[in-house]
């Protein structure tokens, strides 16, 4: 029995190699993929606690000459707006807007731009997170 010369018997060396460095690629993807979700859904979170706390900064303020002149208790739209827009500007990394929604609520939206650390080698530099609260003055009536 003759055996084959050398370069027909391994004519798929390297294909193993080959098929290591697709995988350890699609795995960089997958855990790319996994950690910039996460900073994601966390910036989700971040945007809703941030617009919920700005919110209530600006419905504590309830309009004190109303409230003993009349017994009603409404919202102050330039100081609550005030103090949304200073709550707001306390907090690094956000942008966001307040409004005042009648006389007794507050409204504010809020915008968060987080960059992605693996997504970014395929194009996706940054992800948008965006969330609005409202916050309205309720008085404890007898």
């Amino acid at each position: 029995m003759t055996r084959p010369p050398f370069a027909a018997r391994h004519r798929d060396s390297g294909s193993l190699s080959l098929l290591v460095a697709l995988l350890f690629v699609a795995l960089v993807c997958m855990a790319g993929l996994v950690v910039d979700a996460g900073s994601k859904l966390n910036a989700d979170q971040n945007a809703v606690a941030v617009a919920e706390e700005a919110a209530r900064s600006g419905a504590t303020l309830a309009d004190q000459s109303t409230a003993y002149a009349t017994g009603r208790f409404v919202v102050n739209q330039a100081s609550a707006i005030a103090a949304a827009r200073a709550y707001l500007a306390a907090v690094p990394g956000v942008r966001g807007t307040v409004s005042a929604r009648g006389n007794s609520a507050i409204v504010v939206t809020v915008t968060e731009v987080t960059p992605t650390r693996f997504l970014s080698l395929i194009g996706i530099g940054s992800m948008t997170s965006t969330a609005t609260a409202r916050a309205v003055l309720v008085s404890g009536g007898a």
